[in-house]
């Protein structure tokens, strides 16, 4: 691949842009190809094998458009298909679960960290997996929240249902034990607003 070939970036629909927006500020020079896999999403819900094999398409999407690196936008995608993909792949493929891993263990002081993810990611253990793996100490405890992507991509940001959902799921934790929350699909960050209402403002 030349050096101006784009960087392919993939996900299951527009929570994938909360990642390429973070690209293109970091690496203005760069051209980007961008797939948002509508048509079968929500990857969250899906068995580890189906999940893998959507990935595996959308890898050959990409290198078909001659791309010279692949980004997982998508943490589901990144737990279960992450190091099948980079075996088979003729391009380097990086996942988003470790940067927020370390970006986590940076941030957090009480050593007590919240993921919230899909079920298909906290079933993977993959964010246990990770913050083991950097050798942290760090406690994490996981909330599956498979409404909040069906919300983003209904366009509910900021909408009365998504904060009862987070309500829903969120305010039976004793919430006050964490001082980091890592947003374990990159969705989720699209949902800023209505769950800063539901997490407080102690939580970063």
């Amino acid at each position: 691949m030349s050096p101006g070939s784009p960087i392919g970036v993939f996900d299951s629909g527009l929570g994938g842009l909360t990642v390429l927006k973070e690209l293109v500020s970091a690496l203005p020079n760069e051209n980007f190809v961008y797939l948002g896999d509508v048509a079968r999403l929500p990857y969250g819900t899906k068995s580890p094998g189906v999940v893998t094999r959507y990935a595996e398409r959308c890898l050959e999407f990409l290198v078909a458009k001659g791309v010279k690196m692949v980004v997982i936008a998508c943490n589901t995608a990144t737990a279960n298909a992450l190091p099948k993909l980079q075996a088979e792949s003729p391009v380097d493929v990086l996942g988003v679960i470790e940067p927020g891993v370390r970006a986590a263990i940076q941030a957090s002081r009480g050593k007590r960290v919240l993921v919230l993810a899909t079920n298909s990611a906290v079933r993977s253990e993959a964010y246990p997996k990770a913050f083991n793996a950097a050798g942290s100490e760090v406690i994490v405890e996981q909330i599956a929240c498979p409404l909040f992507v069906p919300l983003v991509e209904e366009g509910w940001f900021d909408h009365p249902v998504t904060v009862a959902v987070a309500k829903q799921y969120l305010e039976s934790r004793d919430l006050s034990a964490f001082d980091v929350v890592v947003m374990g699909c990159t969705h989720y960050p699209l949902l800023e607003i209505p769950l800063r209402q539901v997490l407080g403002s102690q939580i970063s």
